[in-house]
């Protein structure tokens, strides 16, 4: 069974001075824990915030690019940068992690008026997936937590959708507000992904999908992928959240993020991350409510995992890293999911999505030389 997680914010960790080839204190992923949680291969997302726009956001992916392939590189006993299915496949049979690249929030192609030179640049440099928005409208696209700029995609996200069609970069829907999902599958040729969050059917989080959109995805033959962040979860654990005061806190993740360095500010992060530990969340179980209701709208076929790990400050409870993944495959056989089923959710499906999209492009290519 090949075991893939389709969203990890790893590149911001490593930017925060986390070496990946240690077994790390208060870290959600590291390559040790993902060898020791059999987790074959990973989406490491290089987050670009809604703060930077233009050739600024341009530069930051790429720096979280660089530091994802330095560390990758630095430890070849251990994981391995990966762009197919089938290097997966060879790099799991070697006993090593294959870590795919992906860009959170499309203003990374900012830095030209016209985004598909940008475009190319990241495909070459070996990214697979763009999410196309994050907590704010851009100029492609609105965001689910943003204020509805374009009534879905705009002119020039419309003329992108197109040019990552023909490239064969992958379309993650994470983020996107309701009209820009409806635009996309409206518009797009190939198959696409939502690549972290859990159903709206179940918690009324905005990031969450509607089962409209998710048997959209599966009718264009894309992927939904289910995470494990407790405010995506359960609406019960945000009222908690919410009453705990925690939240007002986080601005000490901000200052460990400015010198992540300075032992004072790391300190007072880990503190904060252990109180949020310590709060009531849900379950492992919880988690595979979601699985089995997205299965349930869009097919066994359509469904996998995104944890957004690295990218949350509080988990599921047992899922506090990596190392723990296996607990999810374990409540779903005890509901009585087979092994075919687990294999396909587990990462087969969203391989699957990831060759087609790519094959859709080499065809294409293959029809204009023969013209």
């Amino acid at each position: 069974m090949t075991v893939l997680d389709a969203h990890c914010d790893a590149p911001s960790q490593m930017l925060r001075l986390r070496d990946f080839g240690k077994d790390n204190d208060h870290a959600q992923v590291d390559f040790p824990k993902m060898l020791r949680g059999g987790v074959n291969a990973s989406f490491f997302a290089a987050y670009v915030p809604a703060s930077l726009s233009g050739m600024e956001a341009s530069r930051y992916a790429d720096r979280l690019l660089d530091e994802a392939e330095r560390q990758v590189l630095e430890y070849p006993s251990m994981a391995a940068l990966t762009t197919s299915a089938s290097a997966v496949s060879r790099n799991a049979g070697r006993g090593i992690v294959s870590v795919l690249l992906g860009i959170e929030n499309a203003t990374a192609l900012d830095g030209e008026d016209d985004p598909a030179v940008l475009l190319e640049h990241f495909y070459k440099r070996g990214v697979r997936y763009i999410t196309l928005t994050h907590s704010a409208d851009n100029r492609y696209a609105d965001s689910c937590t943003g204020d509805g700029r374009w009534g879905g995609l705009s002119p020039l996200g419309r003329r992108l959708v197109a040019e990552m069609n023909d490239m064969g970069m992958l379309i993650d829907l994470a983020h996107a507000s309701d009209a820009t999902m409806r635009d996309v599958l409206e518009a797009s040729r190939v198959p696409v992904a939502y690549t972290h969050g859990c159903c709206r059917a179940l918690a009324t989080h905005k990031r969450n999908i509607t089962d409209e959109l998710m048997r959209g995805i599966a009718d264009g033959g894309g992927v939904v992928c289910m995470s494990i962040y407790p405010c995506f979860l359960d609406d019960g654990f945000v009222r908690i959240l919410s009453e705990s005061g925690l939240g007002q806190k986080y601005g000490v993740e901000d200052e460990f993020i400015k010198d992540p360095s300075d032992p004072a500010k790391r300190a007072a992060w880990y503190e904060l991350l252990d109180e949020l530990s310590a709060l009531p969340r849900p379950s492992v179980s919880r988690v595979v409510d979601h699985i089995e209701h997205a299965v349930e709208v869009a097919g066994v076929e359509h469904v996998g995992i995104g944890t957004d790990y690295d990218g949350i400050e509080v988990t599921a409870c047992g899922l506090e890293d990596i190392s723990k993944f296996s607990l999810v495959f374990e409540e779903m056989r005890r509901r009585g999911f087979g092994h075919r089923e687990i294999s396909m959710i587990a990462g087969e499906n969203f391989l699957r999505v990831l060759e087609e999209v790519k094959n859709a492009h080499n065809r294409a290519l293959s029809f204009t030389k023969s013209v």
